[in-house]
């Protein structure tokens, strides 16, 4: 999955916000090849509606690969969330 030669040193984080528009998009997905619902799918539907959008977040990374990494994660996000990311919370 990760290019062996990164185009840039920024990463997806994995940190999504949507609208309640994204049941509706949710709805019509097809699986993939690997009989999956893609994430990617949901962004590229917004992509298309022109209701994407992205912020680079500077500060830190955790991982969250894990349940407890997970929680952690969540509760990190929870306490020093970005304030360039508070408009966008629902």
């Amino acid at each position: 999955e990760k290019p062996k030669r990164p185009k840039s040193d920024l990463a997806v984080i994995g940190v999504y916000m949507y609208d309640a528009q994204v049941y509706d998009i949710i709805q019509n997905l097809r699986p993939s090849q690997r009989g999956e619902l893609e994430i990617t799918d949901v962004n590229n539907a917004y992509l298309r509606m022109g209701k994407l959008s992205a912020e680079v977040i500077e500060g830190w990374w955790t991982d969250a690969g894990t349940f407890p990494s997970l929680y952690r994660a969540s509760r990190l996000v929870a306490e020093k969330v970005d304030p360039k990311l508070k408009d966008h919370w629902l």
